[in-house]
């Protein structure tokens, strides 16, 4: 018989403002697109709703998604998942932090997590992989330099102390973050799509517009960022 397969938990992190969710859906919706063709069985848990979230022996490995939400608001679910991301990472649980996830793992172990001083990063940007990042596992398929798209206003300003900086951009020096074998964020998302990026461009317009941004610029230069997106599935795929 053919044993049945840990998921990979989907940790959503609160949901996303309404018209993006009408049009776009929600986190695990593109998780779950980015990972299509997968054999992995996924889950969703939702702690924003207090659903408790999984012993970390019963699922593959965790995808902590972003939100829309600040985690220096330390709200009651979101510390909630900081304290699991203890246990689970003191567990040997593979993690992967997207965004707010990222910056909640940071947070989680020990790092300083804040607004940046100078301001937010959105659009696609170029991320660099720092000379650590040639051996590492997870990275070292991918490209000295690629495209993602960022959108966010909080930083990991100052990484736990036993965490190793893989990756930066131009604004940002902490865009990829390994805490031990199995446990590694992104600030930026590879699971985003173009439409997805356009839409989060569009609905803000005359803010970005008002801080600078040349958003029309922005919107015309967004292309399928793969490199990024493969990290995703390369991530799921070495899951035991």
């Amino acid at each position: 018989m053919e044993v049945s397969q840990k998921p990979l938990a989907i940790i959503q992190m609160g949901h996303p403002p309404e018209d993006i969710r009408h049009s776009q859906g929600e986190q695990p919706d593109w998780v779950k697109a980015a990972l299509a063709g997968s054999a992995r069985p996924l889950s969703v848990v939702n702690p924003y709703r207090d659903e408790p979230l999984p012993d970390p022996s019963t699922i593959a490995g965790a995808v902590l998604t972003g939100s829309w939400s600040m985690v220096t608001d330390r709200e009651d679910w979101s510390e909630r998942t900081a304290e699991w991301l203890r246990a689970a990472l003191q567990a040997g649980l593979p993690l992967l932090g997207i965004c707010y996830g990222h910056q909640l793992m940071a947070h989680a172990f020990g790092g300083v997590v804040d607004f940046h001083p100078k301001g937010r990063e959105i659009g696609q940007h170029n991320i660099e992989l720092l000379p650590q990042a040639e051996h590492d596992g997870l990275l070292k398929a991918l490209p000295p330099r690629f495209h993602a798209n960022l959108t966010h206003e909080q930083s990991v300003l100052i990484p736990p102390k036993n965490a190793v900086v893989l990756a930066r951009s131009e604004h940002d020096p902490h865009q990829i973050l390994r805490y031990g074998p199995h446990a590694l964020s992104v600030q930026f998302h590879p699971e985003f799509t173009v439409p997805l990026m356009a839409a989060c461009l569009a609905r803000r317009t005359d803010v970005f517009s008002a801080e600078g941004f040349d958003v029309d610029g922005m919107l015309s230069a967004l292309a399928p960022t793969e490199h990024a997106r493969q990290l995703l599935r390369d991530f799921a795929g070495q899951l035991a």
